[in-house]
């Protein structure tokens, strides 16, 4: 969701998030409880009755659920989905022995998300976690989320990408990414190609706050896509990108703008915003919101459709946001009627009519108001406009529906404008198609272009605030983006050492250093993401981009050694000549043992075939194909031969998810024992040389 409000400095707690603990000890007594807004959505009217309003409040002060969804292509999220039914959901029956979890009940599927591959498990995160007849579920929950096999989000967080319904093909926009949930969503359903090919479109990821961008990176990292790129803009004022020199400016066919609210529909997981919520925080950030909204519609191609979401159930954040937007466009988007899309998710329609209260919580009259506190955009749609406006077509999910959070998303499409048909025009469509006009005619205009850009977009009320850099994580890399020509001496290396054919994009390969050149690591990304950074470098700030594709190994034929990263990209254009089969029994061994000698392996009878191709392979990176025992998962995992010895080049957190999906072995567990065991045994030694010392020193006395 988008990054929640921020208090300034109060009783001396530097800048904190509405959600941030001030301490331990606070966090925990914080009631739940706030009079004032008890008080001003009573007065909304926007549930049946007050005994309703009471059920929502009691959802609200009852843990949240932990849920999750799993991730990655078809074939492996039904294995993913598979272990889950069959190993872990058996043994949470089992689990009868705590007192907090005897009215537990079976992890399920939410009905409403496609496929079935997001489940439920109504316990708190903290039951699970610390209960040990629960044991099993967080290890699982830890072990595929580390790998990015499943992504544990909440339940109605996971709608708004979902209506959305992004294609391989599209462009997509998210405009307030971080901390990459949604985002997440976003790319993988731009992967749902057939045979794992390679999408055509992309998903741009921008943040506005240059700490949380790289938050995000290491969300999205992990699904390993040449597809998307990460921005670091105010959303107010995203800049227009080319794909080619002088071309024209594109607009997105996708745009998610789920933007920073107060976050009310959150209060099962951040507690804090019962002692901070007033009123004011919706109206403060009201303006921001409408202009993140106005820039996303502006940016948006016709036939597109884009979705407007916060987490807060504030009709000064969500209805009139949407009504304002609609308003000054003129007829140039309308929402949607999205009834039939999710048939099982329980919503409710927006609301026509609110009441608009200033900070003081003093009642404001549309007709009568002179405060500066009170945006004119905050007041609702008059009588003879309701109609026009369809503000039921906007989604409303309340917490006690589905025993969820709060969320409102609203769906927005662009019309194709008809042939000789002329629409009412926002300025910012008149400047941009004499751009393109100009553009078409390879006039360079681009220093004109880019002054009256932020001219013609909404003026913000609030005035954007520079991005600080503050301390950044510690794989954080800010080196240019340099692609390589693909006659490359390094690169010829690698296309002819692993015989990659040629209608892989191999001028799609980039290095992050100053220098330019392959050093450490070659990085690919898709050829349009390559078309976005080459043209659009000195205006976009980029952040990442890119899969590891090669890792330097020096001192071999081919001195570069393909990384298990980019293995599901380049799988479609390697021959067979470098894959090794194994078996199950091969396969564990590798995943035990760190560098085990062929010789290991023959003598352990595993796989006599297996070692018959191993011995006969020439030293350097080769691939293993696992003969899997059924399953519909295709396992191609890159290995080293030695001269002697053999090595699944896999990091040692895939390693443990393997051994724990396939093998039922807890390698973390092992490791743990192991060092307690090593600790225990270089403790008794100590002990038995200081005995050794106190015998002599004794002797030395008598004597």
């Amino acid at each position: 969701m988008g990054k929640h409000w921020r208090r300034k400095n109060r009783g001396g707690n530097k800048g904190q998030l509405g959600v941030r603990r001030r301490g331990r000890s606070d966090y925990t007594e914080i009631v739940k409880e706030n009079e004032q807004w008890e008080k001003y959505y009573k007065s909304q009217n926007m549930l049946e009755s007050d005994d309703e309003f009471l059920k929502m409040k009691k959802t609200f002060q009852d843990p949240l659920p932990l849920t999750f969804r799993i991730t990655g292509s078809s074939s492996h999220v039904k294995d993913v989905s598979k272990f889950f039914a069959q190993k872990i959901v058996p043994q949470m029956e089992k689990a009868e022995n705590s007192d907090e979890s005897k009215e537990h009940k079976p992890p399920f599927p939410l009905k409403w998300y496609p496929g079935q591959l997001a489940f439920q498990i109504d316990l708190p995160k903290r039951v699970i976690k610390k209960d040990p007849v629960y044991a099993a579920v967080q290890e699982f929950l830890v072990a595929e989320n580390e790998v990015g096999n499943i992504s544990r989000q909440e339940a109605v967080s996971m709608v708004p990408p979902l209506f959305l319904d992004v294609k391989p093909e599209h462009y997509v926009l998210d405009m307030c990414a971080a901390p990459g949930s949604k985002t997440a969503q976003l790319i993988e359903a731009l992967h749902t190609t057939e045979n794992d090919e390679l999408p055509k479109g992309f998903v741009m990821a921008n943040d506005s706050d240059y700490k949380r961008s790289y938050m995000l990176v290491h969300q999205i990292k992990r699904l390993n896509s040449p597809n998307y790129l990460v921005v670091n803009h105010d959303a107010q004022m995203f800049p227009k990108i080319r794909l080619e020199e002088n071309g024209p400016y594109i607009k997105f066919d996708r745009i998610l703008c789920d933007v920073p609210c107060s976050g009310d529909g959150t209060f099962r997981k951040n507690i804090m915003i019962w002692r901070e919520w007033c009123i004011g925080n919706g109206l403060g950030l009201h303006r921001l919101q409408l202009n993140i909204l106005l820039r996303g519609i502006q940016l948006l191609k016709e036939g597109g459709r884009l979705v407007y979401s916060t987490c807060s159930l504030n009709p000064i954040e969500d209805e009139a946001v949407v009504t304002a937007a609609l308003k000054k466009m003129g007829g140039q988007v309308r929402t949607v009627d999205c009834s039939s899309e999710l048939p099982n998710l329980i919503r409710k329609g927006g609301l026509t009519h609110w009441k608009v209260y200033n900070k003081k919580f003093e009642l404001q009259d549309p007709d009568n108001f002179e405060s500066s506190e009170v945006p004119a955009t905050a007041f609702p749609p008059k009588e003879d406009e309701i109609k026009d406006l369809h503000l039921e077509n906007c989604v409303r999910v309340y917490p006690h529906y589905q025993n969820t959070g709060g969320f409102f998303i609203t769906v927005f499409e662009k019309p194709v404008k008809e042939k000789n048909t002329e629409l009412k025009k926002h300025p910012r469509d008149v400047e941009e198609e004499a751009d393109n006009t100009l553009a078409s005619k390879k006039q360079k205009t681009e220093i004109a272009d880019d002054s009256s850009d932020e001219s013609a977009t909404v003026v913000p009320v609030i005035a954007p605030t520079p991005a600080k850099k503050t301390k950044l994580p510690f794989d954080a890399n800010e080196e240019p983006f340099s692609y390589v020509d693909e006659d490359n001496k390094d690169l010829q290396k690698c296309w002819d050492f692993y015989e990659i054919g040629k209608s892989f994009p191999r001028d799609c390969s980039m290095v992050r250093n100053a220098t330019g050149e392959p050093m450490r690591s070659i990085y690919f990304t898709s050829p349009v993401i390559k078309q976005i950074i080459q043209h659009n470098e000195e205006k976009l700030k980029l952040i990442y981009s890119g899969v590891k594709m090669f890792v330097y190994q020096k001192n071999y034929v081919c001195p570069w050694r393909i990384q298990n990263d980019s293995v599901d990209i380049l799988k479609n254009y390697l021959p067979n000549t470098r894959e090794i089969s194994g078996n199950m029994s091969v396969f564990k061994i590798l995943l035990e043992q760190d560098y085990p000698s062929v010789d290991v392996i023959k003598d352990e009878n595993a796989d006599p075939q297996f070692v018959t191709e191993i011995e006969k392979a020439p030293e350097g990176s080769c691939f293993l194909n696992i003969r899997k025992d059924g399953g519909q998962e295709k396992l191609l995992l890159p290995m080293w031969k030695g001269k002697v010895r053999v090595n699944l080049m896999v990091d040692k957190h895939e390693k443990a998810e393997l051994l724990y999906r396939f093998f039922g072995i807890n390698k973390n567990e092992q490791d743990k024992k192991k060092k307690q065991a090593d600790e225990e045994q270089a403790n008794k030694k100590i002990r038995e040389a200081e005995e050794k010392k106190e015998n002599n020193d004794d002797k030395t006395i008598d004597a």
